[in-house]
């Protein structure tokens, strides 16, 4: 006969199942935009080199700023007012687009999407992460990261209805409005499911000491991941720009590799409580063939890529957090979730930036550059696996 839940377990299954919503609705936002960016920022004049800068600086802001809100959070203990506010700027800035009459202001208003999402997530991650030892690590933040990629999936073909409505990108950003608003409804109501007793409001001091060693390898091989990890804009560009898929086409696409990236979540957080980092080695290499495919082949070769990239993106928001979470102990955990972002954010504002301009100069080094970095970044988590013990 199976046996109940304990208690606990139930709670916190219930309380990252909540955030999970928060997260659905959010990703139908800006997921929904994020499927058109490279062909919407190219209809307003911009070239692939200014694609990949204004995705790669958004991508580096909304990484690195997260190490002052991760410090900011430990510190004050007010998880829940940071979280709030991140998401209020993170949701804004999207419909926001649909006024944008210049690629350069239609940038502003990416970086800011970014910027609040960067505010928010040390805050949020801390939360889930309390929640998610309850659970194994991996399956709980896999399990907040499927419910997330739900959104990523309905993102992309809400934009593909409402472009089927508007024909032209600009009114479409206004039907994200809808769920934006639903997103900070369902904040407010996760709010009311708390049993992670870091309600905030109390200021606590700073708790000092090393972060170790342990840590800075894992960072490391993070940020060769994220060095050599396209962006999918780069990836929409290049498919736009030889005519593979249609306007249309493109955010169905995107919903494909959000859907991979959704199931193969909650394989990889299963996987990685019982096989640790080996399983996101496996995981970069399967990921690793998606450079190739979308960029070398015709278009089932770039279905492929398109899947891999989406299977990549799984592993990694299923393991990387929970690897975070395994390293470092609860009252210094908002600093190493800073850190890590920190990281990987200047990573991949380097690599986007430098694929955007290998992409008008050599297609191939792009793809090299890409293999290269992920590859060592395979090697790298392999040779860590029996490293990682639990922290207390």
């Amino acid at each position: 006969m199976a046996t109940q839940p304990t208690p606990s377990r139930a709670a916190a299954i219930q309380f990252i199942v909540c955030l999970g919503i928060v997260s659905l609705f959010a990703d139908i936002t800006y997921e929904g935009a994020r499927s058109i960016t490279g062909p919407f920022l190219r209809s307003l004049g911009s070239s692939a080199a200014a694609v990949g800068i204004v995705v790669g600086l958004g991508e580096f802001l909304g990484f690195t700023l997260r190490l002052g809100s991760g410090i900011l959070a430990d510190r004050t203990r007010a998880y829940w007012t940071i979280t709030v506010l991140g998401y209020l700027v993170n949701l804004a800035a999207v419909p926001m687009l649909a006024y944008a009459r210049s690629w350069q202001m239609a940038a502003a208003l990416i970086v800011a999407e970014r910027i609040g999402k960067a505010l928010r997530n040390p805050a949020r991650d801390v939360l889930l992460s309390a929640a998610a030892i309850e659970v194994g690590r991996g399956w709980g933040f896999g399990l907040h990261a499927a419910m997330d990629q739900i959104g990523a999936v309905i993102g992309p073909l809400f934009m593909f209805w409402a472009l089927g409505r508007t024909r032209t990108y600009a009114p479409a950003f206004l039907f994200l409005a809808i769920p934006a608003a639903a997103a900070l409804a369902a904040l407010f109501m996760a709010r009311s499911y708390d049993i992670t007793g870091q309600s905030g409001g109390r200021a606590e001091s700073h708790e000092a000491g090393r972060l170790p060693r342990i840590f800075w390898l894992y960072i490391a091989a993070a940020g060769l991941l994220a060095l050599g990890f396209v962006d999918f804009p780069i990836i929409a560009f290049h498919f736009g720009k030889i005519g593979l898929f249609s306007r249309t086409g493109i955010p169905l696409l995107y919903a494909v590799a959000m859907a991979m990236n959704g199931i193969t979540a909650l394989i990889f957080g299963r996987l990685y409580d019982r096989f640790g980092l080996a399983i996101l080695s496996a995981g970069i290499v399967v990921s690793l063939a998606a450079l190739p495919l979308c960029f070398l082949g015709g278009t089932n070769a770039a279905i492929a890529g398109v899947a891999c990239w989406g299977t990549g993106m799984g592993a990694m928001d299923a393991t990387l957090r929970a690897g975070i979470s395994q390293i470092v102990g609860p009252s210094k955990r908002g600093r190493a979730f800073g850190l890590y972002n920190a990281a990987f954010g200047a990573a991949w504002f380097a690599g986007s930036s430098a694929m955007g301009l290998l992409y008008d100069r050599s297609v191939l080094g792009l793809v090299l550059l890409g293999v290269a970095a992920q590859a060592i970044s395979a090697v790298m988590f392999f040779l860590l696996r029996n490293k990682l013990t639990p922290a207390t």
